[in-house]
């Protein structure tokens, strides 16, 4: 069974940093690229950054390009979004996915940046 939990989420000050984690089990990581996307509430979800399966190649909205950074751990089936320099217009829940989504979504993390 597919599982997918994400975490590291919290509030913080305009300017702050969060680093989130994305473990995953059930499938075979490095088969799939892993995406992080955020939804804030009433809108649609936004893809934030990509990252290959083997790590070679990544991905950035260009909202958050040169602040966020993806990385990922095969051997521990974990991804992780290093969030720097946030803004209010960050705050949202993150949840992560093979992209294109192909598994049963977690839970997700919330993130608030404060102005």
């Amino acid at each position: 069974e597919v599982q997918i939990v994400e975490s590291g989420g919290g509030l913080v000050q305009t300017g702050g940093s969060l680093r989130l984690s994305c473990a995953a089990s059930g499938f075979t990581f490095e088969r799939y690229a892993i995406g992080w996307f955020r939804q804030v509430s009433g809108k649609g979800s936004e893809g934030v950054s990509c990252i290959s399966g083997i790590g070679d190649i990544t991905y950035y909205a260009d909202s958050v390009k040169g602040r966020f950074t993806i990385s990922s751990d095969n051997a521990k089936n974990t991804v992780y979004l290093q969030m720097n320099s946030l803004k209010p217009e960050d705050t949202a829940v993150y949840y992560c996915n093979s992209d294109p989504p192909q598994f049963r979504w977690g839970q997700g993390t919330q993130v608030t940046v404060s102005s």
